[in-house]
């Protein structure tokens, strides 16, 4: 699977984590950046990621900043993409399921690199269900 990754300056160390982890795991990984811890903005790399996904560069996306929210919020503004901010393995399996989401917002100052591991495991493999009644409300989405 190639996985499309992003983050600011606030999700840099984690981006790094999880791009070893998925490696380890024999995903291929485009790493969209940032490259260092130096400040910067947080949207640059949000739609980059999200770009990646939607043109079909990458199966999935995963973007990080210090909360995940600005970059969450980023990239459910690009067509195509379903982003979800999970800070646990519950919502990262049922946002897969239900909404088919195909980008992970992480927060990096909010969810411990343990448990965004975990998250980022759950939510690469867990297909989605392709029940109707999912299927319905996620094309409604896409309107």
């Amino acid at each position: 699977m190639i996985i499309a990754i992003g983050s600011d300056h606030g999700g840099f160390a984690l981006k790094e984590k999880v791009k070893g982890f998925l490696t380890k795991l024999g995903h291929e990984v485009n790493d969209m950046g940032t490259d260092s811890l130096s400040s910067c903005d947080y949207p640059v790399y949000a739609k980059a990621v999200a770009y990646e996904v939607a043109d079909k560069e990458a199966d999935m996306g995963i973007v990080i900043c210090t909360t995940g929210i600005g970059v969450s919020i980023t990239a459910n503004k690009i067509k195509g993409i379903r982003a979800a901010l999970c800070t646990n393995t519950v919502m990262a399996e049922l946002t897969r399921l239900h909404n088919d989401s195909n980008v992970l917002a992480l927060g990096a100052g909010i969810t411990g690199d343990l448990m965004a591991l975990d998250i980022v495991d759950v939510f690469i493999n867990t297909k989605f269900s392709g029940e109707e009644r999912h299927a319905r409300r996620v094309s409604q989405i896409e309107d």
